[in-house]
């Protein structure tokens, strides 16, 4: 299993797949002056999640857009701010597959605190959590949600950028583990 990687069912806003979940810590460089995470740097937390899952299933995207010619970008957004996070706080960014069209996957992600007591140190320096694989690390999720957002990620010829289907190989793998 992949380092960061915890699947596990989420009632917080998830029906049937599994979720995937990637820590991250803010850092300085992530706050604003008010010293929380300024809103556009919310966007990078869920790119690299959803990066690492792809790298998850086996596929990186520097290959995918040499063999077989595919990259994707970001087609649709819509985002729900709902409280900030301080500085060093350590978050749970998740995302979960909702949608699968030839050409473009809709996920579903929400960045929530990693610990609900403070939202700080719920896991080690490596990102490993408390409380084990396949494990809720306690308190109310709902509660603890910091960002929420839909995304529609479109598959592109890497060469014309015009939409092209997604490769089969990778649509199996999506199959296998959503």
């Amino acid at each position: 299993m992949a380092a960061g990687r915890q699947i596990f069912y989420n009632p917080s806003f998830l029906s049937g797949p599994a979720m995937f979940f990637w820590p991250v810590r803010v850092y300085y460089e992530d706050t604003d002056s008010g010293g929380v995470v300024y809103h556009a740097n919310y966007l990078k937390f869920m790119e690299r999640a959803r990066t690492e899952w792809l790298r998850s299933l086996g596929f990186e995207q520097d290959e995918l857009a040499r063999h077989p010619g595919v990259i994707f970008a970001v087609q649709r957004m819509e985002l729900e701010f709902l409280r900030p996070a301080p500085f060093n706080a350590l978050l749970q960014v998740s995302v979960a597959l909702r949608e699968r069209r030839a050409a473009s996957l809709l996920f579903q992600q929400e960045i929530v605190t990693a610990d609900p007591a403070s939202g700080r140190e719920a896991g080690d320096a490596r990102g490993h959590q408390r409380g084990g694989k396949g494990e809720n690390m306690g308190g109310d999720t709902a509660s603890r949600v910091l960002c929420r957002g839909k995304v529609r990620i479109a598959c592109l010829d890497a060469t014309s950028l015009r939409p092209r289907r997604i490769p089969m190989s990778l649509l199996r793998e999506i199959a296998r583990e959503c």
